[in-house]
């Protein structure tokens, strides 16, 4: 019977909840007005009915689109809500004053809800944790940790600043490789537009020369054909197979291994997601284990933070072996993948118990040496991109001048 029993409790469909806006008058005849989170107006009217208000107006809350939730706006809302807690602004009023001053609507409806399940007697990590898109698992154990000690201004602040150092970082790779990616798509198009509408109209004035063309000119002219029998099937190659890399990279976790390694083994490239990656996972670890979270449980949510899945296998790895009782040190040493500075500075960390403080050092090291190598390397691409488009765009027209050159030299 009490089988049974569950079966039918996990059967039922879950009632969804909306939010409502309310106004009406209370006993002293003052007009007041609120929100409350229900299923149904009626519900509504009711839970006011027995708190003595008499309900003038019950309208459903609705918000306007809105853009997609991303990291910076979670760090932004993070920042904001330290520092309003820091401030002495109760819980639920700094959810309030943060999610109807947001400029995006799916923001402001996210920070409401959360706002909602706080005030019906859920802890603030709990309804984090119905949210994990957004709240990843390292955010809310830290949010839990800060409610169970006490200490929770402190750990959002911690929070904050460690989510501003991380989208800083990201933001600083993706600069490194937006540039070279943006001008060989630039390049490519430009290339295109030369092949299929230029070059044919030099090979129609050419057919009237009735002498032999150079060797470069027929391999352009060639090349130029080929776009123009098969263009839909190179541009149509070309966008399902940047589409299929991306799908099976979200669902494979061979090919995210297999990438993964491919990158971190890169020429230039490689050596700065290396230093990025091994930045955001001390980072991590150091504001995990500050905030007083136990270092295996920490290390649960390094491995994810660090963004390279042959470092979050290494996560795994550590892990385990540090449950069995090998120190962090040994079992670092035995993936190798850190250099052998990480490895002192967490060895020292770990005699000397300031394992956070070292790893914040190795942090900021790693973080000063991506900000220098990504600087070079901008440096760098920008004469090297400027070569390579010259030998390609200029070899195309000098290729479709050199009979002009040619039929000038004989005529002269």
């Amino acid at each position: 019977m009490a089988t049974a029993a569950k079966r039918t409790r996990k059967a039922e469909p879950e009632v969804k909840e909306y939010v409502f806006l309310w106004e009406g008058k209370n006993k002293a005849g003052k007009v007041v007005r609120g929100e409350q989170r229900a299923n149904s107006q009626n519900v509504v009217r009711a839970t006011l009915r027995r708190q003595g208000i008499l309900v003038s107006k019950v309208t459903k809350q609705r918000f306007k689109g809105g853009r997609q939730i991303t990291e910076k706006d979670i760090t932004l809302f993070t920042r904001q809500l330290a520092t309003m807690m820091k401030s002495g602004v109760p819980l639920l009023q700094t959810f309030e004053i943060v999610g109807r001053g947001h400029d995006n609507p799916s923001v402001g409806k996210l920070l409401l809800d959360i706002k909602a399940d706080v005030e019906t007697g859920s802890s603030l990590s709990q309804a984090f944790r119905k949210h994990p898109l957004q709240f990843d698992q390292l955010y809310c154990n830290l949010v839990a940790a800060g409610e169970q000690a006490g200490i929770l201004e402190t750990l959002l602040d911690r929070l904050a600043n460690y989510k501003e150092k991380m989208l800083a970082i990201k933001s600083k790779i993706k600069a490194a490789l937006f540039y070279p990616v943006a001008i060989i798509v630039v390049a490519f198009i430009i290339t295109a537009v030369i092949m299929i509408f230029v070059i044919p109209a030099f090979k129609e004035v050419f057919r009237s020369f009735g002498a032999d063309l150079p060797t470069p000119t027929l391999v352009v002219i060639a090349i130029s054909d080929f776009f123009i029998d098969y263009w839909w099937a190179i541009f149509g190659g070309t966008g399902a197979a940047v589409y299929g890399f991306f799908y099976s990279w979200k669902r494979s976790e061979k090919m995210q291994m297999a990438f993964d390694r491919l990158f971190l083994r890169l020429p230039i490239f490689g050596d700065i997601i290396r230093k990025s990656v091994i930045a955001r996972w001390t980072r991590t670890l150091a504001t995990m284990f500050a905030a007083g979270v136990p270092l295996v449980e920490s290390l649960e949510s390094v491995g994810g933070a660090a963004g390279n899945h042959v470092y979050k296998v290494a996560t795994r790895q550590i892990q385990g072996e540090v449950s069995t009782g090998t120190s962090l040190t040994s079992a670092m040493q035995n993936t190798a993948l850190f250099p052998n500075m990480v490895n002192q500075m967490v060895a020292i960390g770990e005699e000397s118990g300031a394992l956070d403080s070292m790893l914040g050092k190795v942090a900021d090291f790693f973080e000063a040496e991506v900000d220098d190598a990504v600087e070079a390397l901008s440096s760098l691409m920008e004469p090297i991109i400027m070569v390579v488009l010259g030998v390609l765009i200029g070899g195309m027209v000098i290729a479709m001048y050199l009979p002009i050159f040619k039929l000038g030299a004989v005529v002269g």
